[in-house]
């Protein structure tokens, strides 16, 4: 389970350091890929396995799951964390997600998601009052 907000840098090479709480996990390698809000998700390779066989199972037939996955597996890279633990973002996927130097990584249960600084301080600010402001379970029954 991933948690938290870290705030790495991108160095001029676009590499950025893994929160270190979260480097043994994804050690062995991961997946990013463009993720929805303008962001990166990354995932463990397992979790992203799971995820490809979830899309492998939905129909072809239904536009939206050969939307979905042209766009989340064009846009895929698998990397593998230097000794250092830092990963390098490929330049398209820096570009989607709009990431120049100061980035946020959040954890968000099954995934890390990385976004610009800025952009992610503003999704915030307008999410959280929605997020207290939330007068029905969003999860029934557990929240």
């Amino acid at each position: 389970m991933f948690l938290g907000t870290h705030h790495p840098r991108l160095d001029e090479k676009g590499r950025l350091f893994l929160p270190a709480k979260y480097r043994e996990e994804l050690a062995e390698g991961l997946v990013i890929t463009k993720g929805q809000e303008r962001c990166l998700y990354v995932f463990p390779v397992e979790e992203f396995q799971r995820i490809t066989e979830a899309l492998r199972t939905a129909p072809v037939t239904a536009k939206a799951v050969r939307d979905y996955s042209r766009v989340l597996f064009a846009g895929a890279s698998d990397e593998t964390p230097d000794k250092q633990g830092r990963i390098t973002i490929p330049q398209g996927l820096r570009e989607y997600a709009g990431l120049r130097r100061d980035c946020a990584v959040i954890g968000a249960n099954t995934r890390l998601e990385i976004w610009d600084a800025a952009a992610w301080d503003t999704y915030l600010a307008a999410q959280e009052q929605a997020f207290s402001d939330l007068s029905e379970e969003v999860l029934p029954g557990i929240l």
